[in-house]
């Protein structure tokens, strides 16, 4: 069985992934420091608990699992707190992975799929967005993503390295099988917030800005479910173990979704009033993020096949109700 290792396979995605990567007949083992990640959500393959400078844990494990590719996911993802503190952004996102990247180098690994976001785009002057669109982030965070990009590109120079990065767009839903799902603390992200709401265990929903040039006032953004997102990583990965070059993909589904429609569909798929009210726009956010994904169906042969409204809302919504951790 080939092995990947999956660094943050302790988190939504990363577990996504992980059993992603067992079912298509991957052992996925993880390394995970669990600052942010859970140990229930690790079930398909080892746990290392180590952080991403913990070279002698990283060089064990590719030599203990004969390790050939890895996944990279361990990053801190909040927009708000990398504007006040982005030292600590820079200093996880951009040197822990530079030093776990240079582990997997001296380790022999030769292949990186990087968890990157369309943080890196800014605001976009195009929509939908390109993966050649100029890169103009407006946070640390997205800032930190591109500057590991760079990273990857210029190690991939002077060693056998070849990566692939995904920019996801938004990740939402959660696990059908009811086993992996969003456990963020603070939660940021609209879906879970809407199911929260809904359900009585979080605070109305806010829904920032309804005079943007939109066609009902709300921002849109593209949903990509979780499960895609895992599928995205399995086609990565072994693109990249038969031979692949280094290369950049979107990861979203091509469509715009306004935060009204996705309110008034949660509440059809719910039958229930999401309870919520409206504020102004927060500084910085961009009005519209919906991903050009030609390249990534035309290359790796991926489509979206989870992510439409009401299995977002749906699948979001089970695991909310019925967390398992």
């Amino acid at each position: 069985m080939t092995a990947v290792l999956v660094a943050g396979g302790a988190g939504f995605i990363g577990a996504q992934t992980c059993k992603a990567l067992s079912q298509a007949g991957y052992l996925p083992v993880t390394l995970d420091n669990l600052v942010t990640g859970y140990e229930a959500a690790v079930k398909w393959g080892p746990l290392i608990k180590a952080d991403l400078r913990d070279r002698e844990a990283i060089l064990k494990a590719i030599s203990d699992h004969k390790i050939t590719s890895a996944i990279h996911f361990a990053a801190y993802s909040l927009v708000g707190e990398s504007t006040k503190n982005p030292a600590k952004y820079y200093d996880n996102n951009v040197g822990a992975a530079t030093a776990f990247a240079s582990a997997l180098v001296e380790g022999g690994v030769e292949a990186i799929v990087f968890s990157s976001t369309a943080a890196a785009y800014g605001i976009p002057t195009v929509t939908p967005i390109p993966e050649d669109h100029v890169l103009a982030p407006i946070n640390p965070y997205g800032g930190s993503k591109i500057a590991f990009e760079q990273v990857l590109h210029w190690m991939g120079q002077a060693h056998p390295l070849r990566h692939t990065i995904l920019r996801y767009f938004n990740a939402a839903g959660a696990d059908p099988d009811g086993e992996i799902g969003e456990s963020h603390d603070p939660e940021t992200h609209l879906i879970p917030l809407i199911c929260q709401a809904a359900l009585g265990t979080g605070k109305p929903l806010t829904v920032f800005g309804t005079d943007y040039d939109t066609k009902d006032g709300t921002a849109v953004r593209d949903y990509i479910h979780v499960v895609d997102l895992a599928a995205a990583h399995v086609a990565a990965v072994k693109r990249l173990l038969d031979g692949g070059s280094s290369r950049i993909f979107n990861v979203g589904t091509g469509e715009g979704v306004t935060v009204k429609e996705m309110l008034t569909t949660a509440e059809k798929v719910l039958g229930r009033p999401v309870p919520h009210s409206y504020g102004p726009r927060r500084e910085g956010d961009p009005q519209s993020l919906v991903a050009d994904v030609k390249r990534i169906r035309a290359e790796l042969d991926w489509e979206a096949k989870h992510s439409d409204l009401e299995t977002l809302i749906r699948t979001a919504a089970a695991w909310q109700a019925n967390k398992k951790y």
